[in-house]
C-alpha cells in the first residue's frame, strides 16, 4: 500500500464544474460571423471570360452553317429540338 497522505488537490470537488475556455457552457462566440465575398475582380474576369466563350461559340456556329450552306446545292434549314410538354402549356 501507498505511504503517505492522500493527494486531494487532484481531485475536483463534486460540486464545481471545471472551468475551461468558455466555462463549461454551450455559450456563443464573440465577434461576427460575416463570410467574406468573393474578390470582385475574379468575380468579373469570370463574367467576361464566360462571355466571350458563348460569343466565340456562337460566331463559329454561324460560320460552319454559313459554310455548308454555301456548299450545298439545297437551302440548308438548321431544325431545332422540340421543347417538352410540360415547358409548352406554361
Amino acid at each position: 500500500m501507498a505511504q503517505g497522505r492522500l493527494k486531494l488537490a487532484a481531485r475536483a470537488p463534486a460540486g464545481k464544474k471545471p472551468k475551461g475556455k468558455r466555462g463549461g457552457v454551450a455559450q456563443p462566440r464573440k465577434g461576427g460571423r460575416i463570410i467574406a465575398p468573393k474578390k470582385t475582380r475574379v468575380v468579373q474576369q469570370q463574367k467576361l471570360k464566360k462571355n466571350l466563350e458563348v460569343a466565340i461559340r456562337n460566331r463559329i456556329e454561324h460560320d460552319v452553317t454559313m459554310k455548308a450552306s454555301s456548299n450545298m446545292p439545297k437551302k440548308l434549314s438548321i431544325v431545332k429540338a422540340p421543347q417538352k410538354k410540360g415547358k409548352a402549356n406554361n
